[in-house]
């Protein structure tokens, strides 16, 4: 994994409204400088922090006129919409995990977690879900949705399948023994020359505290040994398959693939 930035660039603060003993213990856990209550846009020794204000906890871009928070959200935006009118096992996800050939509930892992969005869609189409983020500041923000969702009456019975776990995914895959998950899902950070790839809030947030994940092919070689059915990449569409076998088959949409690296059948097919 290449380098993020310094930790020295950025801080935890909150709003009037935000969790100031969450803060606080937020800043001690991942040994940042703690702001108090503050306001983003008039902080200038910090580019980005993580906020919390009454809408739970954010990856805010300080300054004026920056985007809004980046959060881990399963129950408003567009997990909320996905969760009401989502495409089932139609979606391409859904296809490149194989929902579509078994009706048995799968075990996946997302073994790069990000946000949970796509963990989300599997959970919502009654997959188990072990998730794992190694950037500990993107970990507490997939924790803080998490546990935002639980509260909600529509989201929690489908975070309730969700289970993230602390640590790195690759020290759990190399620990982990065959079959120990149905099928291991993939969607690295990986490093991008096209500046139009750089468009979304997200990633211009993510990049300037979580770097590239420069070890996706030992990544792809540790999750093929414990995985039971598959492996799925997510990679942009027109970017080169992670180094290591070839994929058994590629799902494509608009602007992004799935690589099946498939291992046996999946049951019921």
């Amino acid at each position: 994994m290449s380098p993020p930035a310094s930790t020295t660039e950025l801080a935890v603060a909150c709003s009037p409204l935000g969790d100031g003993f969450a803060a606080r213990s937020l800043a001690e856990q991942l040994s940042l400088p703690l702001l108090g209550t503050v306001r983003p846009r008039d902080v200038r020794d910090y580019p980005v922090l993580l906020f919390s204000d009454d809408n739970g906890l954010g990856l805010q871009v300080t300054g004026k006129g920056a985007p809004g928070p980046v959060r881990a959200e399963f129950v408003t935006g567009k997990a909320g919409y996905r969760r009401e009118h989502g495409g089932g096992t139609g979606q391409l996800i859904a296809k490149a995990v194989g929902l579509q050939k078994t009706r048995q509930p799968l075990h996946v892992v997302d073994a790069t977690a990000g946000l949970g969005q796509d963990a989300f869609v599997l959970a919502s189409l009654g997959c188990q879900v072990t998730l794992f983020e190694r950037s500990p500041v993107i970990h507490a923000l997939l924790s803080d949705g998490l546990a935002r969702a639980a509260l909600n009456e529509q989201s929690a019975p489908l975070v309730a399948r969700m289970t993230l776990q602390p640590g790195n995914s690759t020290d759990w895959l190399d620990r982990a023994e065959a079959g120990a998950a149905d099928v291991v899902y993939l969607d690295p950070m990986f490093p991008h020359r096209d500046k139009s790839a750089l468009v979304k809030k997200e990633m211009q947030v993510f990049r300037t505290v979580v770097g590239d994940d420069d070890d996706s092919p030992e990544l792809l070689a540790a999750a093929l040994a414990v995985a039971t059915y598959r492996v799925v990449v997510k990679r942009p569409r027109k970017a080169e398959p992670v180094s290591g076998p070839e994929p058994t088959t590629r799902i494509e949409g608009k602007s992004s693939r799935y690589d099946v690296y498939a291992i046996r059948a999946l049951p019921g097919s």
